[in-house]
């Protein structure tokens, strides 16, 4: 039995025109010092070497991890245990369900906690992932959503990081609530600096247990941090792409098991975007949803307060 609930809500209607999503999403975008129309001073998208170049740079390192000198037991344990943190923890109970849907909510000390497991996945700082995200949801599979899976699975997939993403302007805006915590901003400035210690951490103790510092390392930064990228960005793609649909949620949005199994019950996506602010995914029979099965066991400790789940749940 869990306590503390508050109704969810309802599911959306259907989205508005593209012509009217991209006029909102403008005025999203526009300084927070000014309303003077953006309409024509949209500059054409360019490409973004940066991120080009790490993700070459991190799925290159995955490739040179997984040589067969490299493997080992504390190896392969030290991949779980942080895909467990920085994917469960991290993504989809702290980012996602807490942080930008506020369906539970829990101490400060806990709550930034899983900010920092968070930005150990290295998927931006909190301010910018729970903007993003909170974009997304508001322009879901319309022109100005930047993820749209109208635009294919490629694009939806992580194509879309790789141009100008005109929704971060809207950040600000979105996120403000983030944006008022010092220590949300120190994250979001310094989130790849993190890898650093992990990094260290993770080398002396391969050192120490014989396994090798350099082994450690490697499965437990880039070869983690891609494999999370890439369960989080089916939730983007395959999940608007494939699966069943339980509730008109006017969008592409699917329940897909699979990613549902990956993800640790972020699949269960039509669900969601029909009440984006339940604390449960899962909503039916068989439908597993290990975050939630987190948030209920944090509720028992007391530490899980308020949870919000539609009423028929």
């Amino acid at each position: 039995m869990v306590s503390s609930v508050i109704e969810a809500s309802a599911p959306f209607s259907k989205p508005v025109s593209g012509d009217k999503a991209m006029e909102a999403s403008r005025k999203l975008q526009e300084p927070l010092s000014t309303r003077i129309s953006t309409r024509h001073n949209i500059k054409k998208a360019r490409k973004r070497w940066g991120t080009v170049l790490f993700m070459g740079g991190i799925h290159s390192l995955t490739i040179f991890a997984l040589q067969a000198k490299f493997w080992s037991w504390q190896a392969f344990s030290a991949f779980l245990i942080l895909y467990w943190l920085t994917a469960c923890l991290g993504v989809t109970t702290g980012y996602h369900r807490l942080l930008s849907h506020r369906s539970f909510q829990v101490p400060k000390w806990l709550e930034r906690f899983f900010a920092t497991c968070g930005a150990i996945s290295c998927q931006h700082g909190p301010i910018d992932w729970v903007g993003l995200h909170r974009h997304h949801h508001t322009f879901s599979d319309t022109e100005a959503d930047h993820h749209d899976s109208n635009k294919g699975f490629w694009w939806s997939h992580m194509g879309w990081m790789f141009e100008d993403v005109a929704a971060m302007k809207a950040v600000n805006r979105l996120a403000g609530d983030l944006n008022k915590d010092p220590y949300y901003r120190f994250l979001n400035k310094y989130f790849l600096l993190l890898q650093l210690p992990l990094g260290a951490f993770l080398f002396w103790i391969g050192t120490a247990t014989g396994a090798g510092g350099w082994a450690l390392v490697l499965w437990g930064i880039p070869l983690r941090l891609v494999f999370v990228y890439h369960i989080t960005w089916l939730v983007n793609s395959a999940t608007h792409c494939w699966g069943t649909i339980a509730y008109d949620s006017g969008d592409n949005s699917k329940n897909n098991k699979w990613v549902a199994a990956l993800t640790f019950g972020e699949g269960w996506h039509n669900n969601h975007h029909a009440f984006p602010s339940s604390a449960k995914h899962g909503l039916h029979k068989n439908q597993i949803d290990l975050t939630w099965q987190h948030i209920r066991f944090l509720n028992a400790l007391g530490l899980a307060k308020k949870i919000r789940l539609p009423i028929a749940s």
